[in-house]
């Protein structure tokens, strides 16, 4: 068996180094805390380091997760919580892991200089299954709004996930499941 073939289980974070070294197409299953945001947070973070400012979580080593959950329905931590396209994020990735983010959660591909930032900065790219967002807001076990409010369901959380499923999208080898010929 090829370690494209079986699903590794993460811990975060002290899964983290176990995480780079997976190769591009690795399923996985993630445990652990993650933050959500989307443009608007990229933006108002960003910014805010531009302009000297502190941000609401600290970027080192963190996961950021691409998403913003629906209203948890009674007696649920959360609700829906899909994956929107990563290109979107692609104007503030590098800023993000130049300081130190570890991995992100989205979906679709990025751009040739994302790519070359994720390479730089030691950092991953994992992808979650779009139209699967019932699912996956059925594995946070947690979620706790940390900024940004006025944002509503795009505001930052932190979330804490169990058994997350994933796949490793693009390694620190310069794998790639899209080049690849990959869908995911």
């Amino acid at each position: 068996m090829n370690e494209k073939e079986r699903t590794a289980r993460i811990d975060l974070p002290r899964g983290l180094e176990e995480l780079r070294s997976l190769e591009a197409g690795t399923p996985l299953l993630i445990t652990g805390t993650v933050f959500t945001a989307r443009d608007q947070a990229h933006l108002r973070m960003v910014r805010a380091l531009e302009e000297g400012g502190g941000l609401p979580f600290e970027l080192r080593d963190c996961v950021i997760y691409y998403a913003g959950p629906t209203p948890a329905p009674p007696g649920k931590p959360a609700g829906s919580l899909g994956p929107t396209t990563s290109s979107r994020m692609d104007p503030f990735t590098p800023a993000l892991l130049k300081r130190g983010v570890a991995a992100v959660i989205g979906k679709g591909p990025r751009s040739l200089e994302v790519r070359r930032s994720f390479l730089q900065c030691g950092a991953v790219y994992l992808v979650a299954v779009g139209g699967a967002a019932a699912l996956l807001g059925s594995r946070v076990r947690s979620m706790e709004m940390v900024a940004y409010p006025d944002l509503g369901a795009e505001a930052v959380y932190r979330l804490f996930i169990e058994d997350f499923p994933v796949v490793m999208a693009y390694d620190l080898r310069g794998g790639d499941i899209y080049a690849d010929g990959g869908d995911v």
